[in-house]
């Protein structure tokens, strides 16, 4: 994953070019701690407010707006996708110029950009209309052929709301697509993680750990086995990481010695302990334990990787310690409380509704840019498409 470790703005990790790390003055304590310090509350946002959506997301009516369910099949081919996905990129800004590969990506994460942050922002703004706002419905349809044969390639239902929206977030399109800005980046970033950490869904406790064990893997692997993962994140220029300068004080908003955090270190731990709050919410307690406990053991988790990252200097694998931290604080809380065979045998899918989709194009969120993309791509047409209902099922 493009995680801290890739650019922490300390030496070998500085986001800029080596000439250039080498002529900038060292972080002050104080920028670092507030660099670090922003990451830890960035990366909490997403993970709290998305583990709620996905409470109301799970409990929706309309089929279009259910999540994507994550099998164990799909867990346990998720680090190797991830891998070749990876390995790919490495290739490809090795072969091809990476000026353009970066140019043809920003396009694609600029269209994905605005569509999560207009899905993200829809449910506040709406708040703010007023009761006598013209508020109008219309759809967009496209369909392949004609007759029996006819096929819907896209049904997608929106109104007069979702297009102020969406003229909102292409504001911040466009300044990304211009400036890279990293408060723009930062937007479209914390969008991405709200909308994995809501719409896409385990359907188990064992799913989790097979999908965050092989993970662990994979993140240790790349990053300490070979160079491919940290070359990748430093040649690879689109929204698929939350940063902060670490000397803001000194320069401003137009400050350059970014710290950073993958998102894939938010997504994947992310939605485990969503799918811990929807446990405890069917344990019907009316507490959020697991929850909580597995939210602290994120902050936990993350602390230990800034504070190892900062001792040794070098690139860390933030899985290697979020994730004996996120599964080990509730399974021990299980463990204490003698409920280990009801988290295991808790089925999220079960909850929803018997029709919700599987995950049949499978994403990695994990760390391979193109991947997230396409994850991003698909959980956000899921959400946005209205498909009309098929007769049969009324």
């Amino acid at each position: 994953m493009e995680q801290a470790e890739a650019h922490n703005g300390s030496g070998a990790g500085d986001a800029s070019t080596a000439g250039a790390a080498g002529a900038r003055a060292p972080a002050t304590p104080e920028g670092m701690a507030l660099a670090y310090g922003s990451l830890v509350v960035m990366a909490l946002l997403p993970i709290f407010f998305g583990a709620l959506r996905s409470v109301s997301c799970a409990k929706g009516k309309n089929a279009s707006d259910m999540p994507e369910t994550i099998t164990s099949r799909d867990a346990a081919r998720f680090p190797i996708v991830a891998s070749c996905t990876l390995l790919g990129l490495y290739l490809f800004f090795k072969i091809f110029s990476q000026e353009y590969i970066n140019l043809l990506l920003s396009m694609y994460f600029f269209v994905l950009g605005i569509l999560a942050l207009s899905h993200t922002i829809s449910p506040v703004m709406n708040k703010f209309f007023p009761v006598n706002f013209p508020n109008k419905q219309y759809q967009l349809l496209f369909t392949q052929g004609s007759g029996e044969s006819k096929e819907e390639i896209v049904n997608y239902e929106f109104d007069t709301k979702d297009l102020v929206c969406l003229a909102m977030s292409s504001v911040v399109g466009v300044w990304y697509l211009l400036r890279k800005h990293w408060i723009a980046n930062n937007l479209f970033g914390l969008a991405f993680s709200l909308n994995g950490v809501e719409l896409l869904h385990l359907n188990n406790v064992s799913t989790g750990c097979i999908l965050l064990g092989g993970l662990f893997v994979y993140d240790v692997f790349w990053v300490f086995g070979t160079n491919v993962m940290v070359t990748v994140a430093k040649s690879f220029e689109a929204p698929i990481k939350l940063v902060f300068p670490q000397d803001l004080l000194e320069r401003g908003l137009e400050a350059d010695n970014f710290a950073m955090l993958g998102l894939g270190d938010i997504v994947i731990p992310g939605i485990f302990i969503a799918l811990l709050l929807r446990f405890d919410i069917s344990l019907k307690k009316n507490t959020h334990t697991y929850f909580y406990t597995s939210f602290v053991a994120y902050i936990f988790g993350l602390g230990i990787t800034i504070f190892i990252m900062h001792i040794f200097k070098h690139a860390q694998p933030a899985l290697l310690y979020l994730v004996p931290a996120c599964i080990g604080f509730p399974l021990l809380v299980a463990l204490v409380k003698g409920e280990v065979a009801e988290m295991f045998s808790y089925e999220s899918s079960a909850e929803i509704l018997p029709h919700t989709p599987r995950l049949t194009h499978f994403p990695s969120v994990s760390g391979s840019p193109s991947s997230l993309a396409d994850s991003m791509q698909q959980t956000l047409s899921c959400s946005h498409r209205r498909r009309q209902q098929n007769p049969s099922a009324m």
